[in-house]
């Protein structure tokens, strides 16, 4: 199976929702306001957010369309077209993570995203060309995160750096560099807790780990990468409101796109917050985890 076709399968959902939705209004009714009121309401249902549904209201408004004659390509290029507009400037290349070696990566995300089955899956990408990859399982208040941490690790054939249980996250963080650094890693991936109702703790919690990491390195961590859950929609807008407070963000990884039509909130985000986007998560599978592009996810969104 083809990237693009991976991307028309995982958000299949969502195109389905967003296309059906589309020709209802735009196919069966006469443009006037109260169709572009309608239509701008459906988008923000969609979870596309209120700025980018006025704009694209604004767009079809603006589009001379006579619902007898014209065709749907039309209308869904004018939608797919916005929607890469607003992501290309977006996508975030990992070749050029190589420039620090090791490059340290501290992985966020609130518990129940798939943040540790996502490291998994980052891990075997950054992992292609013999890059050594070593995780640091710094999420100690879950056994069940370490654990399955450690499943992947044998998978891919990574390190892993662990302690027992409710050990201090920030000494595993620093041995796990410590590690990195001494046996010529590539890259250290390092898992964090997801705690955010008890977010005083977390933000210390992240203060900690940056500033016994930089007595290694003052340049790591290089990335911190936000996991968001795309069955969450809205409340993701927050989760990336909440970790910006607590640690700078430089990318986002969208998981579980497959299991939704709220592909959306993916618009949403890119249009509010204009953080990078590294990848989007589309299945189960090992490899169903894709780097991010934003003319696949713009095509896809429209192909029903």
């Amino acid at each position: 199976m083809g990237i693009f076709d991976k991307f028309k399968l995982g958000l299949s959902k969502s195109s389905k929702n967003i296309s059906s939705g589309l020709n209802d209004l735009i196919f069966k009714r006469k443009i006037d306001k109260n169709m572009l009121d309608e239509l701008e309401d459906f988008l923000i249902q969609s979870d596309v957010g209120t700025e980018s549904a006025r704009e694209l209201r604004e767009k079809f408004a603006n589009t001379k369309i006579d619902p007898k004659n014209s065709e749907k390509d039309k209308i869904f290029k004018i939608f797919s077209s916005y929607v890469c507009e607003i992501l290309k400037p977006l996508e975030k290349n990992l070749e050029n993570l190589n420039e620090n070696k090791p490059n340290v990566i501290l992985i966020a995300g609130v518990n129940g995203v798939g943040k540790t089955t996502t490291i998994g899956k980052l891990g075997k990408i950054l992992g292609q060309n013999n890059k050594k990859i070593v995780f640091g399982a710094a999420d100690t208040f879950r056994a069940a995160a370490v654990d399955q941490l450690e499943i992947w690790a044998k998978k891919i054939n990574a390190d892993i750096i662990k302690s027992e249980e409710g050990a201090d996250p920030a000494s595993v963080a620093y041995k796990s560099l410590e590690h990195a650094k001494n046996n010529n890693f590539d890259y250290l991936l390092i898992d964090t807790a997801g705690r955010l109702q008890n977010k005083k703790n977390l933000m210390d919690e992240f203060k900690k780990i940056t500033k016994v990491i930089k007595k290694i390195d003052s340049h790591a961590p290089h990335e911190t990468f936000l996991i968001l859950d795309a069955t969450t929609g809205q409340s993701a807008i927050n989760q990336v409101e909440e970790f910006k407070k607590i640690t700078p963000i430089t990318g986002i990884i969208m998981t579980k796109l497959d299991g939704t039509a709220k592909g959306g909130i993916l618009l949403a985000i890119g249009k509010k917050f204009k953080l990078p986007i590294v990848a989007l998560g589309m299945g189960e599978k090992e490899d169903d985890l894709q780097k991010f592009n934003s003319e696949y996810f713009s095509d896809a969104l429209m192909h029903s």
